[in-house]
């Protein structure tokens, strides 16, 4: 059976996904050396607007695509994967012209590898920013590893089922659109969910969820570095699996406390616009992604 030439694999067609795709998704991720997170793909797609090609061969997904909306402000765009053996012949840039259609002239935000960063830059997106990815195991505190001790301790508690209408009245400004939708489902798909407060107001939030090996840490929003210290270290606390997070590279106070405590750093993202100049939302107070996938 000859192989299809390139011509007609990129003219395949490009269809909705859905749940029932979980797994042939998971496939791909392993296909690239990712987790397979069939349960961060199953919050996605529930969420969010994914796309895909079916693999000619007749075996799972030749590559795949992720839009997250957040109203008609903002458009995140993430997991963009195309099978190892298909390869540079075109898909990746067919799906990102694809969702680019599909959403308008909605801005869109995404994190690049340098692998796929020229692609971008080739579609019209700029950087505006670097993500910096660390894990590992993490260590107890000591003096170069704990909060100011000139700051009053944090305080942080899991959250309540009462508690959303008040997270995402934190998140809207930080975040600088509305992703009501998003954090509903955090409590289902997280393994904890922690707040800090102060006065019985809400400052600061991050949940923690499963990944392959890993409990991942995001999103983090916090009112400073010692409320995202605190944020951290009690997620931390909950569980003995090694931990990652994508820290904004701004937060270089943060990163190198995570550094401190054991973690080490992995992988550099880049974080790039179209259709706008820059990220909305207080940067100052916006730590780390749900994922990489969802701005």
């Amino acid at each position: 059976m000859h192989s299809p030439s390139p011509l007609s694999l990129v003219e395949l067609p490009i269809r909705r996904l859905n749940r029932g795709d979980l797994v042939p998704c998971a496939d791909l991720c392993e296909d690239r050396g990712w987790p397979r997170d069939e349960h961060r793909w199953g919050l996605l797609l529930s969420a969010g607007a994914g796309y895909g090609i079916d693999a000619p061969d007749g075996k799972g997904l030749a590559g795949t695509c992720l839009t997250m909306p957040y109203g008609s402000g903002l458009t995140a765009v993430g997991m963009l994967l195309v099978a190892d053996r298909y390869g540079r012949r075109g898909l990746a840039r067919r799906l990102m012209r694809h969702v680019m259609e599909a959403v308008g002239d909605t801005p869109l935000v995404l994190y690049a590898t340098d692998q796929g960063q020229r692609l971008y830059e080739d579609l019209g997106f700029s950087p505006v920013g670097r993500t910096e990815r660390v894990g590992g195991r993490f260590g107890a505190g000591g003096p170069d590893g704990s909060p100011s001790a000139s700051r009053p301790s944090v305080t942080t508690r899991p959250a309540a089922a009462d508690d959303l209408r008040a997270l995402v009245r934190l998140d809207l400004p930080v975040f600088g659109a509305d992703r009501t939708h998003l954090l509903a489902r955090l409590p289902a798909f997280s393994d904890r969910l922690q707040v800090a407060e102060e006065h019985g107001e809400l400052t600061g939030y991050a949940a923690l969820w499963p990944s392959g090996q890993a409990e991942v840490i995001g999103p983090l929003i916090a009112r400073d570095t010692a409320t995202a210290q605190a944020l951290v270290t009690s997620l931390a606390a909950t569980t003995d699996r090694p931990l990652r997070t994508d820290v904004h590279a701004a937060h270089k106070e943060l990163l190198g406390w995570l550094v401190k405590r054991g973690l080490e750093p992995l992988t550099q993202t880049t974080v790039m616009t179209y259709n706008i100049t820059d990220l909305p939302g207080d940067t100052a107070r916006r730590f780390a992604p749900l994922t990489l996938a969802t701005g």
